[in-house]
């Protein structure tokens, strides 16, 4: 059977998550189903990045057998017609047998919404983090820069996280301000459950004057979840797709709507 990739964003709202649940809809089941609907043949699909309920993406990348050939455009069009809205296909590309959309990838990409003012947000309800008191910039690009290389992650780690060891290395770590607009950008080997939220809600309070940046510091070494600030909101979590090693002839992450809304 030949192997497709196929690059995917939604809307994280509506779902349980990525991973396929019995206690609702997921992203991962609608994705299958559509695929099944448009093949005639039953398939299952593999993710690269297990998103939480509410996280949004905007490079999700799966990969699957197919039980029958059809031309690349076919397979986005085609499925796109059997998928709810708030799920789209991007583009499908071939991969060979031994690709596959998780284990393949050496690393992955979040970016954080966050808006920072008095007023909740309106227009953008469900899609940015919300944060009310003013935040210091320079503290939290301090924060940052204190993430970078290989840590010990769990005092970020959520306490149902699954992952074999909380060590990963953290290869791009930083904010940026657009206006009422802060801007977390994430990169790393692997990220922990509920990782990047926990870092978003540790650099808030730096942000906010409740702790130092060398708090970040003094957290890595403590290795204790119970030490760090609360877990932050998913709404304006955006998961940005996998990194795959050049010997398999995918494209680098390409920009997104996000780069072109806030650069």
């Amino acid at each position: 059977m030949p192997r497709y990739k196929l690059t995917v964003d939604y809307d994280g709202r509506p779902f349980v998550g990525w991973q396929r649940q019995a206690n609702g809809p997921s992203v991962q089941a609608v994705i299958e189903r559509a695929v099944t609907a448009f093949s005639g043949e039953t398939v299952t699909i593999g993710g690269a990045g297990r998103t939480d309920a509410g996280v949004h993406a905007t490079q999700q990348v799966v990969h699957f057998d197919a039980p029958v050939e059809r031309p690349l455009t076919a397979w986005v069009r085609g499925v796109n017609t059997h998928l709810p809205d708030g799920v789209a296909v991007r583009w499908a590309q071939p991969v060979s047998d031994e690709f596959h959309a998780r284990f393949t990838a050496h690393g992955r990409r979040y970016r954080y919404l966050l808006l920072n003012r008095p007023q909740r947000p309106g227009l953008w309800q469900g899609r940015v983090g919300w944060f009310h008191l003013p935040l210091d910039l320079a503290a939290m690009q301090d924060a940052c820069a204190r993430l970078l290389g290989e840590h010990d992650f769990s005092a970020f780690r959520a306490a149902q996280c699954q992952a074999k060891s909380p060590v990963k290395l953290m290869t791009a770590a930083s904010v940026r301000q657009h206006g009422a607009m802060f801007v977390f950008d994430f990169a790393a080997s692997a990220f922990l459950h509920h990782m990047v939220r926990n870092l978003v809600g540790t650099l808030v309070h730096v942000g906010k004057g409740a702790q130092s940046p060398d708090w970040v510091d003094a957290l890595l070494q403590m290795r204790d979840r119970t030490q760090a600030a609360p877990t932050f909101s998913p709404d304006g979590l955006y998961f940005r797709g996998p990194v795959y090693a050049p010997e398999w002839g995918l494209p680098e992450p390409a920009d997104d709507f996000l780069d072109g809304l806030l650069t």
